[in-house]
């Protein structure tokens, strides 16, 4: 019998089973840690501390970006800017991504909104009809790699004053090497893909089907130009709020355990149950293999291993952490490079590349789109960090 079986659109398991028991003993076994250090009153204090400071001082700021950037997103739509970029995109995707010129279209909706932007497309006929059947997973991987790449670039080029020093060179340099991990993820999930479908693999995804809009047009709002330029700032501007509102959870819930694994006591040395105090467990073990990491990323302080990690689960946690060490004087340039490279790259692809291989019905490639992507996200780090080190060596 399997272990899950899906009836009705809904998963289900049987009512005990192994994570019953293992995933009391993980979720008790991290509160005795965190406890065993700062104190069962302290550790419960500073959760909800730096919860609140997270929410107050980093979400409503990325909020305000968000919101901000979806008006400016909506405008380009509006007047032809997006279908541009997609039309001089095109002739790049073949040869660069071993996709049709139509998966362009995914690049520009998912780096000016997040992950799942890609799968309305997915969802009409004639688009998925440019695929063949070992090509059209693999959209996951293309546009998880430039999820809120907007957001991510700007946020970290927003940083330049705290930082004291123009950043407008390293988030390039990031943006470039989210481009290059994105070319590996989806080639490595190519492969995969061929292999899965077998003879299947060259058949087209869908076929074409007679659609009511025109050929080479794009859709506009009504009214006239004031009116849909408003109306573009104003639907913008709520769709930034969604996704302001969206990155709630990950920010309050990931970023508090990541910074609690992070950041050590209070300035005196001493458990205050304080916000964004914590045991620093992640540094301490980032120094273990420093050996690795320094080469690889050039991180400047332990700590910075941090952003990526948390990048795994929530692109917007991950901001709200740089701000956090920036702040500290614990990022440097450089990092700011790598950062944004890694942090766009990967954007969350663990809470999303489940759910969106799902609706893809994509389900049994789920692993190895998440190996594809994990392997692309280093990548991308690395690339980075060495281009940056090159170009300011010169």
């Amino acid at each position: 019998m399997r272990e899950v079986i899906r009836i009705k659109g809904t998963s289900y398991k049987k009512e005990l089973g192994a994570e019953t028991f293992i995933f009391p003993v993980v979720f008790i076994g991290i509160f005795v840690l965190l406890a065993s250090q700062m104190g069962l009153a302290n550790t419960l204090n500073t959760i909800m501390n730096t919860a609140y400071r997270l929410l107050i001082d980093t979400v409503l700021y990325i909020t305000a970006i968000c919101v901000l950037m979806g008006a400016i997103s909506a405008l380009l739509s509006e007047f032809g800017f997006v279908s541009l970029v997609n039309r001089l995109l095109q002739p790049l995707m073949k040869p660069v991504f071993g996709l049709p010129g139509a998966a362009a279209l995914g690049v520009v909706s998912t780096f000016l909104s997040d992950n799942p932007a890609i799968l309305a497309l997915t969802e009409d006929k004639n688009f998925k009809h440019f695929f063949k059947n070992y090509q059209f997973p693999a959209l996951t991987n293309l546009g998880t790699a430039y999820g809120m790449g907007l957001i991510v670039c700007t946020y970290m080029y927003s940083l330049s004053p705290t930082m004291g020093v123009g950043l407008g060179m390293p988030v390039l340099v990031g943006l470039f090497g989210a481009f290059v991990g994105s070319i590996i993820s989806t080639r490595i999930m190519l492969v995969f893909c061929r292999k899965y479908y077998g003879d299947r693999a060259d058949e087209p995804a869908a076929e074409k089907e007679e659609s009511d809009f025109p050929e080479k047009m794009r859709p506009i709002r009504d009214g006239g130009l004031g009116g849909r330029i408003m109306g573009a700032i104003l639907e913008g501007g709520h769709s930034g709020v969604k996704m302001g509102v969206s990155i709630v959870p990950g920010v309050l819930v990931i970023c508090t355990l990541v910074m609690m694994l992070i950041n050590g006591p209070s300035a005196s040395g001493a458990y205050t149950g304080g916000a964004y105090e914590g045991i620093r467990l992640l540094p301490m073990l980032a120094e273990k293999v420093d050996f690795l990491l320094k080469p690889l990323f050039g991180f400047s302080s332990p700590e910075a291993i941090g952003i990526p990690v948390t990048a795994l689960g929530a692109a917007g946690a991950s901001m709200s952490l740089t701000t956090s060490l920036v702040n500290q004087g614990m990022i440097q340039p450089g990092d700011i490079a790598v950062c944004t490279a890694m942090c766009m790259c990967w954007s969350g692809y663990l809470s999303t590349h489940a759910s969106m291989m799902d609706t893809l019905n994509c389900k049994k490639l789920i692993g190895k789109a998440i190996f594809s992507h994990t392997i692309g996200g280093l990548a991308a780090g690395i690339v980075a960090h060495w281009i940056y080190v090159l170009l300011s060596s010169i």
